[in-house]
């Protein structure tokens, strides 16, 4: 492991349940805050708790993307996801338990851990959520990625 840590904020919604969804995940730098990468798309129609799940494995791909070996704090307002992911809750949704599945795929289990925040912290995910589900409710197949020195975004889905 290089021991660099990075925080996700991670976030989903819909607009309904089920209705026009979307999710939104940063990737920061655990020590200095700064913004790595910004990842968000708009995923058609799905519930709140397929959204944050999609926000979930965004992030962590993202991560992957950035540093694979790095320490991982992901932070979410979704106590479901966070229950879930850390092994507490059972996950009962079929689609849910892919998304469960793919996420701990993504990186090791030892090297990701999770945590329950409000959602007034979790701001700069719920943004890009925001802006996700408004592109889903117009029927628009929608995505944003921008990296550090990159401000163009630019699709990864």
């Amino acid at each position: 492991m290089t021991g660099r840590r990075l925080v996700v904020e991670a976030d989903g919604g819909s607009r309904g349940n089920p209705g026009p969804a979307g999710f939104g995940a940063v990737v920061r730098d655990a020590e200095t805050g700064e913004v790595l990468d910004e990842v968000a798309a708009a995923i058609g129609t799905a519930t709140n708790n397929v959204a944050e799940y999609s926000g979930l494995v965004a992030g962590l791909r993202a991560v992957a993307a950035i540093d694979p070996a790095a320490t991982v704090e992901v932070r979410m307002d979704s106590k479901l996801v966070v229950e879930q992911m850390s092994g507490r809750w059972k996950v009962k949704h079929e689609e849910m338990r892919r998304l469960a599945r793919e996420a701990a795929q993504v990186l090791p289990a030892g090297q990701v851990t999770y945590t329950w925040v409000p959602r007034e912290r979790n701001t700069a995910a719920d943004r890009l959520a925001n802006a996700a589900m408004d592109a889903a409710a117009r029927g628009e197949r929608w995505t944003r990625e921008t990296r550090r020195g990159d401000d163009v975004p630019h699709p990864r889905w």
